[in-house]
């Protein structure tokens, strides 16, 4: 075990009574929260992680495999299922107040629904890299547009080997509109298949919530992109549009756990808008109507400006979580670092509508091993403890 996941053991668990889990993570000799052992208490500040970790090497040798014809599905679901119990062993031996499953089921954040269906082709829209690569969305090719999976499957399967509450990430309904051709489908209107998507997005959320959820974040990360793609604004409004169609069909107490994150894209160390101006997207941004934001900015070469344009934009009723580490630089920032970032935030912000997290998520698409799997831990371990940091000075 590191020095620093040690540490934060040590930190998270100290004034609980303690005891040896038998449900320990193979990595770890540490002290976790099991069955029967009180929760901690809630955090003064709230921090949360955003989503996905790296896949341990044993599920992506069991992916290929798979694919390969040369394992069971019976072998690939055990590979998911011993990724999933280490992944919320080691969130919780942080002291994370809210953990996830670190999307290790999943072929993407932007691609869960889509897996069984049959109605797509391979060549949708592309979206490129700062370094050259590429990413490609399918194309939908006939109607009706109905998701594969939901979201909820992942809640579930999950709770029985969690003992802290979980958040769940689902795709945005406007990055999944990408999926429509701009030619249109013979039969099957533009306008139909947009009511189809708002039908299928909310149910997702839904499908997430009723199975336990104790928040859901939707993934915006093609808010930013959109204002690179279309200078003019009008993509990222009828993004917006499009999203709060869906957020319109959920309760006011419904919105209080639904959240929205962005940021510039974080795919193998790259970015595909860092370029775009927080300026001019912030203001659209917060016309949602979520309850929660989860903003990259750790890695921002100008915290105070945009720290400063939240402050005017925050709605009564909405929180804002900061990022306060950076998936893509390898450096693994200290609880010193993390608790700075957060005295900054506050500057500008109240301490009762601040929270905490990644600036995005540590393993978007499976095949991302950029970041180390132990890596990726220590970052969110340093978020933990330097948010704790700085609430104990904040004196909230």
């Amino acid at each position: 075990m590191s020095d620093r996941l040690q540490l934060a053991s040590k930190h998270s668990f100290g004034r609980q009574t303690r005891r040896k889990c038998p449900l320990r993570s193979p990595s770890f000799d540490g002290w976790f929260l099991c069955p029967g052992v009180d929760r901690l208490p809630p955090m003064a500040i709230l921090t949360e992680p955003i989503g996905s970790i790296p896949r341990p090497a044993e599920l992506l040798r069991a992916i290929e495999a798979h694919t390969a014809g040369k394992v069971s599905s019976e072998a690939l679901e055990k590979a998911f299922d011993d990724a999933v119990r280490d992944t919320v062993l080691r969130f919780e031996v942080t002291g994370s107040p809210i953990i996830t499953d670190g999307e290790q089921r999943k072929s993407s954040f932007a691609t869960y629904p889509l897996e069984g269906l049959n109605n797509l082709a391979p060549d949708g829209v592309v979206i490129p890299f700062k370094d050259g690569h590429t990413r490609q969305l399918p194309r939908l090719k006939q109607g009706p547009f109905r998701y594969g999976k939901y979201a909820g499957e992942y809640v579930r399967r999950t709770l029985p080997v969690a003992n802290r509450p979980l958040k769940q990430a689902v795709i945005s309904a406007s990055a999944l509109s990408l999926l429509y051709p701009a030619d249109g489908i013979e039969g099957y209107r533009r306008e139909q298949f947009i009511e189809d998507l708002i039908a299928e997005a909310v149910a997702d959320i839904t499908s997430a919530l009723n199975a336990g959820a104790e928040c859901v974040q939707i993934d915006f990360t093609e808010g930013r992109l959109s204002l690179k793609l279309d200078p003019s604004g009008g993509l990222l409004k009828s993004f917006v549009d499009l999203n709060n169609q869906v957020l319109n069909r959920f309760s006011n107490s419904e919105r209080e756990r639904i959240g929205v994150h962005v940021c510039p894209g974080g795919d193998h160390d790259s970015t595909h808008s860092a370029d775009v101006d927080y300026a001019g997207f912030l203001p659209d941004l917060f016309a949602m109507n979520a309850g929660r934001f989860y903003l990259q900015l750790a890695s921002e070469a100008d915290r105070p400006r945009v720290l400063r344009r939240i402050a005017e934009l925050l709605g009564d009723k909405q929180r804002v979580f900061v990022g306060v580490v950076d998936p893509i630089s390898p450096e693994i920032e200290t609880p010193e670092q993390v608790r700075e970032r957060v005295m900054e935030a506050a500057s500008f912000l109240p301490p009762d509508r601040l929270g905490t997290t990644d600036d995005c998520g540590f393993s978007p698409f499976a095949d991302d091993v950029s970041t180390a799997r132990d890596v990726a831990f220590a970052k969110i371990s340093a978020r933990v403890e330097g948010t704790a940091m700085a609430a104990a000075q904040l004196g909230v």
